[in-house]
């Protein structure tokens, strides 16, 4: 059995350089691969384009990179919770795609399962559609949009084996698991890490075949973007 663990999240993103393509999962703040943000910050790579359906917050998450300059290029599909993302955006020092959400997952998807390019109806006749081809099926039009892969695929996990299957937990699997399928490097972090053969074969979300790095993840915050209480009577 292949054992795909390194010990920790600098050894995980050995081989990351400026300019390189990164896909990060999670859904807003849920499901994001803590660990590895925390190591691109340190690391200080530039020139980033990021793959990712948030932006993180102004001080969490992929807002930490933003802070930093380290991002060149944003592929997103909602960014409404990051003041700083909106202030480089409205002053040109930040390049950013916006894709109606089922488009970026289905973008992800099909490059994850060599699909160059594939047709929908979301976004025709609108600025998503601007520059882009267009066909008609059906008496219906549609935008020919292509598949994204990225150098790197950083994921984040409930529990992964040795092997690097992936279990995620609740709406921590979002974006997380097609990414796994896209990146030339995907790097898993884990909450749990079991030795090959203890997770259940029916449960297993990412095929370990998909991964080429795991590791046990540290200090999760799990934050909430927006925290709503009910008033007390």
């Amino acid at each position: 059995m292949i054992n795909k663990v390194v010990s920790d999240a600098q050894t995980a993103l050995h081989g990351l350089t400026d300019g390189m393509t990164l896909m990060l999962g999670g859904f807003g703040l849920c499901g994001i691969p803590e660990n590895s943000i925390q190591e691109i910050l340190r690391l200080g790579v530039k020139d980033l384009t990021c793959i990712s359906n948030n932006a993180g917050v102004d001080d969490f998450g992929i807002g930490l990179l933003l802070q930093q300059r380290q991002v060149r290029k944003m592929i997103s599909s909602y960014v409404g919770e990051n003041a700083e993302f909106e202030r480089q955006l409205l002053s040109g020092e930040l390049e950013v795609e916006l894709l109606p959400q089922g488009t970026l997952a289905e973008r992800i998807r099909a490059g994850g399962a060599g699909i160059p390019a594939f047709y929908t109806p979301a976004g025709y006749g609108t600025e998503v559609g601007e520059g882009k081809e267009s066909r008609e099926f059906n008496g219906k039009m549609y935008l020919l949009e292509t598949g994204l892969k990225a150098d790197y695929a950083f994921v984040k996990a409930w529990k992964g084996d040795t092997a690097g299957n992936l279990i995620y937990k609740g709406t921590a699997r979002n974006f997380n698991p097609m990414m796994a399928t896209a990146g030339k490097i995907t790097v898993a972090e884990v909450e749990e890490l079991v030795p090959a053969g203890e997770l259940d074969p029916n449960q297993i979300h990412t095929p370990g075949i998909f991964v080429q790095r795991i590791f046990q993840g540290q200090h999760y915050e799990k934050r909430i973007e927006q925290r709503t209480v009910r008033t007390a009577n």
